[in-house]
């Protein structure tokens, strides 16, 4: 049988990184066999020199969901974990994996830029936020900065996403139980169960 995806989906400092991972650990505490696909580590390995054009990003997501979507044919279970900003994105998702859901993690703005400006650097840019508006404002070049969702270009949402919410507020673990309450009762998984 094909496995399943999820898609954490949502602005840079929505929090969904972190859901991913905290679903993805408590997944595999539970016996189940998950393979995390994050996006800012695959896309090193689609581009070892990546340029962050529109191009490359468009290459990048199709290389994403593909990886997602081969795994999944083999049986394996994919928790996927990328901005998606483009709706484009997610539907070739839907498209090809039978069994795919979409967690759209919804973030006030300026939240998520206070979060995002708070982390250390490392697979992100770090103050990703900062340097694109400051490049908005006066036109100086940051190396390696493509265009930022939610300063340069506008998340696109699609009402079809199986679970919505948000998370501008609320506590890492009452998120993360919302994501696994979701998870636990989704039709598209094998395992059901009432831990949370």
């Amino acid at each position: 049988m094909s496995g399943w995806a999820v898609w954490f989906v949502g602005l840079p400092g929505s929090g969904k990184s972190t859901l991913a991972r905290g679903a993805v650990e408590m997944l595999r505490q539970r016996g189940e066999d998950v393979v995390h696909l994050e996006m800012d580590v695959r896309r090193r390995a689609y581009f070892p020199n990546p340029e962050y054009t529109e191009e490359e990003r468009h290459k990048a997501y199709a290389m994403f969901v593909d990886e997602a979507a081969g795994l999944c044919a083999e049986g394996r279970n994919v928790v996927m974990d990328a901005a998606a900003h483009r709706a484009a994105f997610r539907e070739r998702a839907r498209a090809r994996i039978e069994r795919f859901a979409e967690i759209l993690i919804l973030c006030d703005v300026e939240e998520a830029m206070r979060r995002e400006a708070a982390r250390e650097g490392g697979k992100v840019m770090a103050d990703l936020y900062a340097k694109a508006l400051e490049r908005k404002r006066t036109g100086r070049q940051f190396e390696e900065l493509g265009e930022v969702v939610g300063v340069d270009v506008p998340f696109e949402e699609d009402d079809r996403a199986e679970l919505a919410f948000d998370n501008t507020s609320l506590t890492r673990d009452a998120a993360l139980r919302k994501v696994l309450h979701f998870l636990d009762r989704w039709p598209g998984r094998d395992y059901v169960s009432d831990v949370f």
